[in-house]
């Protein structure tokens, strides 16, 4: 591997032993990495037991929750419902900000979401994934959540080879906040969906989750005082916090932020999508009391 004024290669593998052989190469100065959990912590050690120390910005997981508060859940649960089924199936789930959980309450208005998102996501089909080790993570993942009796299935699917089927299942927050696995990534579509009795129980479910990508917020006129409450705890554990929307699409722009608390990210200050993603790989220099004839072009009167 030369310097020289752009270089791209790329490098075809599929063991860790090759993401290991470059992050400890001397002449890698910084390394961005999107992936699992174990794996992108295992390259963050190398990263930082290397002689000299270089940068490591990894996107590791996130569950992406999104929160339906009671006014928009009446009005327009079953809709939401519809349209959080699309979100999480896109791509057959292999979104790094797929919308994993929905928190909704207890009650009539809840059971049209759930409803309508189980019927939206028994209409699509198999979608194949990206390689056969994350189908089988996928298939390991939903696995997790049928051995567990903290969790009911409400709609259970089979999943073979490299393909992916959908799947949700629903919680309460008590157990949700008892079993840590349950706010683990599941990278695929697969979702859970959380029921709460009520906003003091939905303000302790959000200061419960770990760092994430992206918090989304789904409100009505006349849920500002609860989304005032949340959003202090939000901006805390999310590097994007979005209203009535779905998460799934980011867009390339200067205040696009995408990355977050750790795990959702090794470095909550950098982005990885958007103008300031840049400054990850550049270095500050600060140049006082030069004569002008010293100093770069760029910065010459």
């Amino acid at each position: 591997m030369q310097h020289a004024g752009g270089v791209f290669s790329l490098i075809q593998g599929g063991k860790r032993d090759v993401g290991t052989s470059l992050v400890q190469h001397p002449q890698i100065r910084a390394v961005g990495f999107t992936g699992s959990l174990g794996g992108g912590r295992a390259l963050f050690d190398l990263c930082a037991q290397r002689p000299e120390p270089i940068p490591f910005f990894g996107e590791l997981g996130s569950v992406n929750p999104m929160f339906l508060l009671p006014e928009a859940a009446a009005a327009r649960g079953a809709a939401i419902g519809a349209g959080w089924a699309g979100s999480l199936t896109m791509g057959a789930g292999q979104f790094c900000t797929n919308p994993g959980i929905a928190v909704v309450g207890a009650g009539p208005a809840g059971d049209a979401f759930v409803k309508a998102a189980a019927e939206a996501l028994e209409q699509v089909a198999p979608q194949v994934m990206l390689t056969d080790g994350i189908a089988r993570a996928y298939q390991d993942g939903k696995a997790r959540f049928d051995g567990r009796n903290t969790v009911q299935p409400v709609l259970v699917t089979a999943s073979e080879g490299r393909t992916a089927a959908p799947n949700l299942y629903e919680t309460d927050a008590a157990s949700y906040l008892q079993d840590h696995a349950l706010g683990e990534e599941v990278f695929g579509p697969l979702g859970l969906v959380v029921r709460v009795s009520g906003a003091d129980e939905m303000e302790t479910l959000a200061k419960g989750f770990e760092g994430q990508l992206t918090a989304t917020i789904h409100m009505d006129d006349g849920d500002i005082d609860l989304a005032r409450r949340l959003l202090p705890v939000l901006e805390q554990k999310a590097g994007r916090v979005l209203a009535n929307g779905f998460p799934t699409g980011v867009e390339v722009a200067d205040s696009m932020v995408h990355g977050g608390p750790y795990p959702a990210s090794t470095n909550f200050g950098a982005t990885s999508v958007g103008t300031m993603s840049i400054r990850r790989f550049l270095r500050p220099v600060c140049f006082q009391n030069l004569p002008e004839a010293l100093l770069p072009e760029d910065l010459r009167g």
